[in-house]
Order: structure tokens, then sequence, then C-alpha cells
């Protein structure tokens, strides 16, 4: 896995009045809201490991640590692009940048973790 530092990844999405602060109750204003934009890097961290964990692996987000410098409107495009910085042991961290036509609109790190699919089904299905 240690050959996978430097993978990217990406999302992108056209703002709908879905993703929108007010419609994720996460504010007031008609913007893109930040836990929309939480998945979506979310989502450009998995692009980035797409075939390259072991069959029956899979990954699974743990932190996220994120400022978001700027609104983007409904209708607006938004690119977010993951980087795999580093790898320890089961933990892998990317960087993270959102970007829409007036710049960046948000960066950070995403930290997910590497899981055994089977046993984590099983210990979430014991708990449950």
């Amino acid at each position: 896995m240690n050959k996978a530092v430097g993978l990217r990844g990406e999302a992108r999405l056209v703002v709908g009045d879905a993703d929108t602060a007010v419609a994720l109750g996460s504010g007031d204003v008609e913007v893109l809201g930040t836990p929309r934009l939480v998945a979506l890097f979310e989502q450009a961290t998995v692009e980035a490991l797409r075939g390259v964990l072991d069959d029956g692996q899979s990954s699974v987000g743990m932190r996220v640590q994120i400022d978001h410098l700027q609104p983007t409107p409904v209708g607006a495009e938004v690119v977010v692009e993951a980087t795999l910085d580093k790898i320890e042991g089961r933990r892998i961290t990317f960087t993270v940048t959102a970007s829409d036509s007036g710049g960046l609109v948000a960066a950070g790190k995403v930290t997910r973790v590497t899981i055994d699919v089977d046993k984590f089904m099983a210990k979430c299905c014991a708990a449950g």
C-alpha cells in the first residue's frame, strides 16, 4: 500500500437546492452546506483508493478536519480533490481541497482507516 502515496481522487457537484445549508439543517443560507462538502471530500478519498485495497478490504472515515472558506451558490460547480499523503498502519491521510469558479472553497485533511469488511460488519451487527 505504500506505493499508493500520491494517489488522487476527485468528486464534482453542481450545487442544487438539496445541497444547501438550509436543506441540510446546517445553516440559514442557500449555499453549499458544509455537511455536503464533507461528503464530497469523503467521496474523493474513496475514489483515490478505488482498486488499491486488497479483496475483502474497504476503508471508513475516521477524522475530517476542514476549513470552509467561502460560499458556493446554487448552480455553481464545485470540484473536490483528494491526494493521499501518508499511510500509518491502517490509517490513511489525505489532503483535500474544494474549488469553484471563484477559487478555493475549502481545504483540510481526511483520515480513513482500512478494514476487513466481514469482521467490521460482524462487529457492527453483533452490537446492534
